[in-house]
């Protein structure tokens, strides 16, 4: 089982919706050798937002809450590293390398401050971030976050491990940990698979929910289990006891996490907090009208249900 126990971390959730939205640009923006596709849903005169998808390696392009935002913000979504129509012909995962992607996207669109909205380890990599470039940042949102670095990311881990395998039969989670095995001797077909199985258990309690087999092909097997590796080793993160900008953390009542989830808190303690009620780790699908509420208290957006 310590083949699977890595993976169950690598949570982006990829879900098919029916919303209909306004066609983003988009762009192919070079850091070094890296390209980053990136989609703008363009506002005049808006603040912009940048939005960091879950895994790593799993793109997700999060567009109920794309729909959220776009009235407010210039919104930015892109594929990371290595990740679906992204490049990176190096193969360097490291935290310095994300965060310097992050600086490079503000830059193209000539911005010094913006707003960083995370979730799962996306809401890890908003956090990374944060603390080295906190003057960056106009407001922090955390939906969901993978809980820290180093060890921490040992324990989080875990905690997600064992959430699987209560929710999995006896079949899925051996599946589960071939599939794995597979994943970390580099097959991006078998991460694709193991995904599929893994989303379906975060909805076990909302079958209504279908996953995207179109956006599972852009799981990459090389920026899961390299970026895992940088993640262990990175330093733990700093509490921000008076962050200059507000902080936003959510949960979901039947959430991925266990006990390591409150060092987020403890980091962040001006935080607001959200514990959403019959929820699970995809907060603007199990419970959308209460996350949009939360989102637009947050950021002082009208409530349109």
């Amino acid at each position: 089982m310590k083949a699977i126990n890595h993976l169950f971390l690598t949570l982006t959730f990829l879900m098919s919706t029916q919303i209909t939205i306004s066609q983003p640009t988009t762009h192919s923006i070079q850091n070094g050798a890296v390209t980053l596709h990136t989609s703008i849903y363009p506002k005049q005169g808006a603040e912009t937002i940048i939005l960091l998808h879950g895994g790593p390696g799993v793109p997700d392009p999060m567009l109920d809450v794309v729909n959220t935002l776009k009235d407010k913000f210039q919104v930015v979504y892109f594929e990371q590293r290595g990740t679906g129509k992204s490049t990176n012909a190096e193969h360097s995962y490291t935290m310095e390398d994300y965060v310097g992607d992050v600086n490079t996207i503000a830059e193209y669109l000539d911005i010094e401050q913006f707003h960083l909205f995370g979730h799962s380890w996306g809401g890890l990599y908003a956090q990374i971030y944060a603390n080295m470039h906190p003057g960056r940042l106009l407001s922090l949102c955390l939906c969901s976050p993978s809980s820290g670095t180093n060890k921490t990311w040992k324990q989080t881990e875990k905690e997600v491990m064992q959430f699987n395998k209560r929710t999995s039969t006896s079949d899925e989670w051996m599946q589960m940990g071939w599939l794995s095995l597979k994943g970390m001797m580099g097959s991006d077909k078998a991460y694709q698979q193991m995904f599929r199985l893994v989303m379906c258990n975060y909805h076990k309690n909302h079958p209504d929910i279908m996953v995207s087999e179109k956006q599972l092909t852009g799981v990459r097997a090389r920026s899961v289990n390299k970026t895992r590796k940088e993640l262990i080793k990175y330093p733990m993160l700093d509490t921000l006891n008076d962050p200059s900008f507000p902080v936003c953390v959510t949960y979901g009542e039947q959430d991925i996490y266990g006990e390591s989830k409150q060092e987020v808190l403890d980091r962040y303690p001006t935080a607001s907090t959200y514990l959403f009620e019959n929820c699970g780790h995809i907060p603007w699908l199990h419970v959308p009208e209460e996350f949009k509420e939360a989102l637009s208290v947050f950021y002082g957006m009208s409530v349109v249900m």
